[in-house]
């Protein structure tokens, strides 16, 4: 099995799909929006950790930044009913800490947002992901690229995620702007900057 790739970046598809080419040969590979921009540039080197799945009629290779992510997703798929593509859209939607944070807060909710998933199929996989997922005993907490940490504050998010949802703004609209808003603070106060933000594009 192909558990990491690195080599040189030669094409980045609109459906988020990479070309990696590897000692000349060109390798496939399935990765979220957020992964396929922030990779890296065309024909500059790059690294992925990868799942291979492989089927009677195909063999996919998916592609994560992190061990973490492979790890989310591989628990993530081994739950009923999840396959590596709704697995993928899962981690599309939500990182690892704030899937985390869903499910430790039974939040059937932010599920929701994963298209594809409804309120019965989000109720079950966080049922299934509570016994699978590393939760802690206490609020879950996120590491950043700079080493700092703080709490997911997973009940303000989730009742702005709600807010924003009943406003009728998407899916992806409202995981753009969650993951530009700070971990900490009042659910009106973020709520006021998420709509600033949205209203003018930021």
């Amino acid at each position: 099995m192909i558990g990491s790739l690195r080599g040189t970046l030669l094409d980045r598809g609109p459906d988020g799909e990479l070309l990696i080419e590897v000692a000349g040969v060109g390798y496939r590979v399935q990765v979220t929006p957020s992964t396929s921009v922030t990779i890296g540039g065309i024909d500059g080197e790059v690294f992925v950790h990868t799942h291979h799945a492989v089927r009677e009629d195909s063999e996919t290779l998916y592609g994560f930044a992190t061990v973490d992510e492979r790890r989310v997703f591989e628990l993530s798929i081994s739950a009923h009913g999840v396959g590596p593509a709704l697995g993928l859209a899962i981690l599309s939607v939500h990182g690892p800490d704030a899937l985390r944070v869903a499910v430790a807060e039974d939040d059937v909710a932010a599920l929701c947002l994963v298209p594809g998933v409804g309120k019965k199929t989000a109720a079950r996989l966080v049922m299934e992901l509570k016994s699978k997922l590393d939760l802690p005993d206490g609020p879950v907490i996120a590491i950043h690229d700079d080493g700092s940490a703080s709490s997911a504050a997973g009940g303000a998010r989730a009742d702005l995620r709600a807010a924003l949802e009943g406003l009728g703004y998407a899916a992806d609209e409202i995981h753009a702007v969650l993951s530009d808003l700070p971990n900490e603070g009042a659910t009106s106060d973020l709520l006021k900057e998420a709509l600033r933000r949205l209203a003018s594009g930021v």
